[in-house]
């Protein structure tokens, strides 16, 4: 048994509590027990599990493994002081807000000898999975993805990593992708953002990828994806699963504790997060230089 101690008591952190609480009969996840959280609020107790201090967290025998959902900005410290600790960490994306810190933590988990994982739930919705299953086999010429959404909360990093999630769904619908050119407008009176970054395939097919954000803005992803043989410009709205988001990702995240994910199907999702993350990491530098 694997316990477990969830950081930040925000809407993931409660999820994780829940899903810890309850997990899926006859799951991996089945293998994890909470044995308490950390805020820094003072909240004694959440769902019936009981606040312990941060310096317990981490020195306690009984606690094998931490769910980092905090801020963005403070995702770095938290997984260094837990893998340090030699604990399994499970963290909400974006893993860091750089590139370079992200391969030090990576390499700093396999000297450990212990998983560090990334959640991505966007990749495990009914419509992300119908919408893969729909452009199979089909040849890509072009597209767009446009995200809106209300501004964020301080601390949440520059666009190209809070909207890794956007980033992701690209990388995994359409493989490895590279940056020509990103822009950064910005009015901060307004509240409005809008982060615009041209990429290519490696079949040099281009995509653009926009953030935007504004107060009022509703949250909504448009798409524009254009085939040899058909052009794509919704999402497909499939039926809810049976399996929650989180409860999903947890049980991924058990399953590779427990050994039961192969070594290569580990290390691709390595090769897709870093990825993912160099990519953040080339926009930014191209919107501020």
């Amino acid at each position: 048994m694997f316990g477990a101690v969830v950081v930040g008591i925000g809407l993931a952190g409660q999820a994780r509590i829940r899903d810890l609480l309850a997990p899926l009969d006859g799951s991996p996840a089945e293998k994890l027990s909470i044995q308490g959280f950390f805020s820094r609020r003072n909240l004694i107790t959440h769902q019936g599990v009981s606040q312990i201090s941060l310096e317990e967290a981490v020195n306690r025998q009984d606690i094998h493994v931490a769910f980092i959902c905090t801020e963005n900005e403070s995702h770095e410290d938290y997984i260094r002081m837990f893998l340090q600790a030699g604990k399994h960490v499970c963290v909400e994306y974006p893993m860091t807000l750089s590139y370079d810190t992200a391969k030090e933590l990576w390499e700093l988990a396999q000297k450990k000898g212990v998983v560090l994982h990334e959640e991505h739930i966007e990749l495990l919705t009914e419509d992300y999975k119908q919408l893969k299953k729909d452009l199979d086999g089909k040849v890509l010429q072009g597209g767009s993805l446009h995200f809106t959404g209300e501004p964020l909360k301080p601390g949440s990093g520059f666009p190209a990593f809070s909207g890794i999630a956007r980033l992701t769904w690209l990388v995994s619908l359409f493989g490895k992708l590279s940056v020509t050119a990103a822009t950064f407008e910005e009015a901060s009176a307004k509240g409005y953002s809008r982060m615009t970054a041209q990429l290519l395939t490696s079949n040099n097919r281009p995509l653009t990828w926009i953030e935007e954000r504004q107060m009022g803005l509703p949250r909504a992803k448009k798409v524009n994806f254009v085939f040899d043989s058909c052009t794509v410009t919704q999402i497909p709205s499939a039926p809810r699963g049976t399996v929650g988001l989180f409860m999903q990702d947890l049980i991924h995240f058990s399953a590779k504790m427990l050994g039961q994910v192969s070594p290569e199907e580990l290390q691709r999702a390595k090769i897709q997060v870093l990825h993912c993350l160099e990519l953040a990491e080339k926009i930014r530098q191209l919107c501020t230089s």
